[in-house]
């Protein structure tokens, strides 16, 4: 497989996205790429199936959560992309705020295992980048941890690597006061003007 065989579609299907980013026992408190995309409020008061249901719901929504990849119909990658006034990111004191731009937010990857080093990444990240752009964005934004290079625990890659979004264009815009993994974070942007 390579990454022109993957296609990437607004994340509209929940049974989908749930694949990648459902727990693995549906009663679970964990997941569904929730803590960034609801209020800590919201959050934290779902519990079981409830989170399910939240996402569920999401998906039903204009716009989606996210994107997700697939090689033929089988989904094997997710990036979840929104605006960031509907993210937690809107409030976030750790991760300034460049300007007053509708800017949206790129916070969270996961390729499924097996299909791992095969450019899913790259796919998602322009995936992500085009429906943002289609959307009306004037800008998109991640929050990746800069690692320089050395190795970042898949648990806490979750959020991408700065040399990732140098690779699809972006520039870092500012420091965070965020850390991840022991890896500063940096505001990495891409205009779509």
């Amino acid at each position: 497989m390579t990454a022109t065989d993957i296609e990437v579609r607004r994340a509209t299907e929940f049974e989908d996205v749930a694949t990648l980013v459902g727990p693995k026992k549906p009663t679970s408190n964990v997941c569904f790429c929730l803590s960034y995309r609801l209020s800590n409020k919201e959050h934290l008061s779902l519990h079981g199936t409830q989170r399910a249901d939240r996402m569920r719901q999401l998906c039903a929504e204009e716009p989606p959560p996210g994107v997700v990849a697939y090689q033929g119909d089988e989904p094997v990658g997710w990036a979840a992309v929104h605006p960031r006034a509907d993210t937690s990111f809107a409030r976030n004191r750790r991760i300034p705020h460049v300007d007053d731009l509708d800017v949206w937010s790129l916070w969270c990857f996961r390729v499924r295992p097996g299909h791992r080093k095969q450019g899913i990444m790259h796919s998602l990240m322009d995936g992500a980048v085009a429906f943002a752009r289609e959307s009306g964005a004037p800008a998109i934004e991640g929050y990746p941890v800069d690692n320089k290079g050395e190795k970042v625990d898949l648990t806490m890659a979750y959020v991408g690597t700065r040399r990732l979004f140098e690779q699809a264009g972006f520039s870092m815009a500012s420091e965070t006061e965020s850390v991840l993994a022991g890896f500063p974070r940096v505001l990495m942007r891409l205009d779509l003007r």
